[in-house]
C-alpha cells in the first residue's frame, strides 16, 4: 500500500472497501500498532493515532483480526474475554460483569468455563469481538468481523458494535466486502485502490459515494448494494453417486457427538451446499465426508469412480489414496499451508502424485492465472491477504484434480470480482463431473451455484433443491 492520505475524525464510523489484496488489513494493523518495527518492513510517511505513533497508543485501539483463530489466547471462554481487561488494569470486581455483557452482546451464549478449543469458526469470531467490545476502546478496528457468521449472527454482531460505538463515542473502522450489512450504521465510506497506484479511489458520505462512483467501485471489486450475484446454468451431466452417509453421528471426539441421524448424499457433477447456524456441526460434517474424521455412528460409503480399487469407507483410506480422490479446503487457510512460496504450495499435491514436471507447471500456471495469484507466485503464503489465502487454499485442493472437493467457507474474503471468478471455476469443475460439497453462510453463493442444499438447523436437517436460476436435479 502506498500514496495514502487519510484523516479520520473522532467518533466517525467508517466502512473501508477495496479489492482483495488492496491493503485494507495492512492499514488496520498499522493503525492498531501491530505491524512491527522498521526491521519488519519498509514504511514511508506518517501514521498517527491521537497525535502519537500507533505503538504508543495501543491501549486506545481494539482490533478484531481477519482470522479469529489468531486471537484466541486462553483455554476458557470467560478467561479469553477477560484477558484484555486484565492487561488494561480494569478493577477485578468490574471485569466479570463486562465479560458477561460482551458475550451477551455478540450472542455467544456459553458458560465462562466453556473450552475455546471446542468453538466453531463462527463462535471464535464472536469471541474475538466480545474481547474487543469488553475493553470499550476509543477506536474499534474490525477486519471482516462477520465472514464466518450465520445471517442472524451477522445482524446481532453489527448491532452490538453499533450500540458500543454509540454508548462510548468510539471511532469505528470496519473492513467488509458486503456493503449492505454495514451501511445502516456507518457515516463514511473509503475505497482503497489496488495495484501499484494505491491511494484512495473514493471517500465520502455512503449514499453519495455509491451513487457517484458506481463504475469505479464495480471495477474495484466492491459489492454494490443492489448487485445481483452471477447465476450459473444448471448442470449438464447426469448425477451419479459418489458418497452416501446413512444415520451418521459426527464429532471431533468419540465422547462429544455434535449431530446424529444425518443422511447425506453427494453426487458427481453436482454442488451440495451445507448451511446452518454457527456451532451446529457443519465443519465437522465436512471433515467426516472428506475422510478426515471417522463417523461416530452410522455408515459413510464411497461409490462409483470415487471408490475404484478401494474399500468404500473414506476414513480407512491412506493419505495417498485420499489425495488422488478427495481434496479438502479447511475453514482456516493457514492450517493447510506447508511451504515458503505460493508456487511451491501448489506443487505439493502434484509432486506427491509424481506427476511429470511439464504437467505440474501447466496446472500450476493455469491456477495462478485463473485465481489472480500470478503476481504472488514467489510470496510466502502466510503474508497474503485473507482473500488471497482463501484462493490459494482452493487452488491447492484443485491442483490434484480430485473426484470430490470439500470446501469450508470457499468465498471468505473475496471481493465481487474474485467471488465471481471463484464461483465460475467451481461450476466448471462440476460440469467436468467433480462432486463438490461447500459449507457456507454465503446465501448469494448458494443461490448462484448450488444444486442442492442441506440445512443443519437446530431442528431436523432439511434437504432441498437450490432455487437459483437454471437449477435442476
Amino acid at each position: 500500500m502506498q500514496h495514502l492520505d487519510l484523516d479520520i475524525r473522532p467518533g466517525e464510523r467508517v466502512l473501508l472497501l477495496g479489492a482483495s489484496g488492496a491493503g485494507k488489513s495492512t492499514l488496520l494493523h498499522g493503525i492498531a500498532g501491530v505491524l512491527g518495527g522498521d526491521e519488519d518492513g519498509e514504511n514511508l510517511g506518517e501514521l498517527l493515532v491521537d497525535g502519537r505513533r500507533p505503538s504508543a497508543a495501543r491501549g486506545r485501539s481494539g482490533l478484531v483480526l481477519q482470522d479469529p483463530d489468531a486471537q484466541v489466547v486462553m483455554a476458557r471462554v470467560g478467561d479469553d474475554v477477560a484477558f484484555g481487561l486484565e492487561n488494561l488494569g480494569v478493577p477485578r470486581e468490574e471485569i466479570w460483569s463486562r465479560v458477561g455483557q460482551a458475550l451477551s452482546a455478540v450472542g455467544l451464549d456459553l458458560p465462562f468455563e466453556h473450552s475455546t478449543a471446542e468453538l466453531s469458526g463462527g463462535q471464535r469470531q464472536r469471541l474475538a469481538l466480545a474481547g474487543v467490545l469488553a475493553m470499550r476502546p476509543g477506536l474499534i478496528l474490525l477486519d471482516e468481523p462477520t465472514a464466518n457468521l450465520d445471517p442472524e449472527g451477522v445482524r446481532d454482531v453489527r448491532d452490538a458494535v453499533a450500540r458500543v460505538a454509540e454508548e462510548t463515542g468510539a471511532t469505528l473502522i470496519v473492513i467488509e466486502h458486503r456493503v449492505p450489512v454495514w451501511l445502516p450504521i456507518v457515516d463514511r465510506v473509503i475505497v482503497l485502490g489496488g495495484g501499484s497506484a494505491g491511494g484512495v479511489l473514493a471517500d465520502g458520505v455512503p449514499d453519495v459515494v455509491l451513487a457517484s462512483q458506481r463504475s469505479t467501485l464495480r471495477d474495484g471489486g466492491v459489492w454494490l448494494p443492489d448487485e445481483r450475484p452471477w447465476l450459473a446454468p444448471g448442470p449438464t451431466l447426469p448425477a451419479s453417486g459418489l458418497l452416501a452417509g446413512e444415520a451418521l453421528a459426527i464429532g471431533r471426539r468419540p465422547d462429544a457427538v455434535v449431530r446424529e441421524g444425518l443422511d447425506v448424499h453427494v453426487d458427481a457433477g453436482r454442488i451440495l451446499a451445507i448451511s446452518g447456524p454457527n456451532g451446529v456441526g457443519k465443519s465437522t460434517l465436512a471433515l467426516t465426508l472428506a475422510g478426515l474424521l471417522r463417523p461416530l455412528d452410522g455408515r459413510l460409503t464411497a461409490s462409483g469412480t470415487l471408490a475404484t480399487g478401494l474399500r468404500g469407507e473414506p476414513w480407512r483410506w491412506r493419505s495417498r489414496d485420499l489425495l488422488a480422490r478427495i481434496s479438502t479446503v479447511f475453514q482456516s487457510p493457514e492450517h493447510q499451508f506447508l511451504t515458503g512460496s505460493v508456487r511451491a504450495e501448489l506443487e505439493v499435491g502434484p509432486r506427491a502424485l509424481k506427476l511429470p514436471e511439464t504437467e505440474r507447471r501447466t496446472r500450476i500456471d493455469e491456477l495462478l492465472s485463473v485465481l489472480r495469484l500470478e503476481h504472488l507466485a514467489g510470496a510466502n503464503p502466510f503474508t497474503l491477504s485473507g482473500g488471497e489465502k482463501r484462493r490459494l487454499s482452493v487452488a491447492t485442493a484443485i491442483a490434484t484434480r480430485p473426484r470430490l472437493l470439500v470446501l469450508d467457507e470457499p468465498t471468505f474474503g473475496q471481493d465481487a470480482t474474485t467471488w465471481r471468478e471463484l464461483a465460475k471455476l467451481l461450476v466448471g469443475l462440476r460440469d467436468d463431473g467433480v462432486g463438490i460439497v461447500a459449507v457456507t453462510h454465503d446465501d448469494a453463493f448458494i443461490e448462484a451455484v448450488a444444486d442442492r442444499r442441506l440445512d443443519l438447523g437446530p431442528a431436523a436437517p432439511a434437504v432441498s433443491e437450490a432455487t437459483g436460476r437454471g437449477r435442476n436435479s
